[in-house]
């Protein structure tokens, strides 16, 4: 049965524009594949741990000597890692937040991005773990950061995660860049209208993954 992992990290609630993608995506998703599952996972809902010594030097000790107190601090990547694992597929909502990803969104990846479950060592160096699996980012920003345009060099949403999911195995990765949001907050832009082309484009992405 296929699966998808829908995550969002934008704080806006129901006017996020990275939710509204990452919605349309799910519904386009489910009906090229008939009794898939969604599983949803909001970060802005989350509370997700910071990464501190203790959870470092858990996540560093063999299974089989964990104690209690350390299982309990490795619980909630346990979780989100298996939610990973099952999961055949990922779509991620990013808004751009001061040029770079939503602080909730990296705290995720601190939880889930762990040597021997998502990645492991070996004489060659790091090998990803999550392999064959597909992934779409959609990304909400301000302002405009195309390869080519003014402000190009100050996008690093796109190439840290690729990246990060890189590492972990996830190499199948679509992006689509819903750029110019700030239109919307000074009402010069109606925001069906605005809209209407990326909901587009992202459905019409959802559908073909099916192929």
């Amino acid at each position: 049965m296929a699966t998808l992992l829908k995550l969002d990290s934008s704080p806006m609630g129901e006017r996020s524009i990275s939710r509204k993608l990452t919605d349309r995506f799910a519904v386009s998703w489910l009906k090229a594949h008939p009794g898939g599952i969604v599983i949803t996972r909001d970060l802005a809902a989350l509370s997700i741990p910071v990464v501190d010594g203790s959870w470092v030097g858990a996540a560093h000790t063999p299974e089989e000597s964990l104690t209690p107190e350390q299982k309990k601090l490795l619980a909630v990547s346990d979780a989100l890692i298996a939610e990973l694992q099952q999961a055949d597929e990922y779509v991620f909502g990013v808004p751009m937040h001061n040029f770079s990803i939503p602080s909730t969104l990296k705290l995720w990846i601190d939880q889930v991005v762990r040597a021997g479950r998502t990645f492991s060592y070996s004489s060659s160096g790091p090998t990803g773990l999550l392999t064959g699996k597909k992934a779409t980012l959609l990304i909400a920003s301000g302002g405009t950061y195309n390869p080519g345009t003014a402000l190009a060099s100050l996008n690093f949403v796109t190439p840290y995660l690729r990246t990060v999911f890189g590492f972990i195995g996830i190499t199948d990765l679509t992006v689509i860049a819903a750029e110019g949001t700030a239109q919307l907050m000074t009402g010069k832009v109606d925001p069906q209208s605005f809209l209407a082309p990326f909901l587009e484009k992202v459905q019409t992405h959802a559908s073909l993954r099916a192929r």
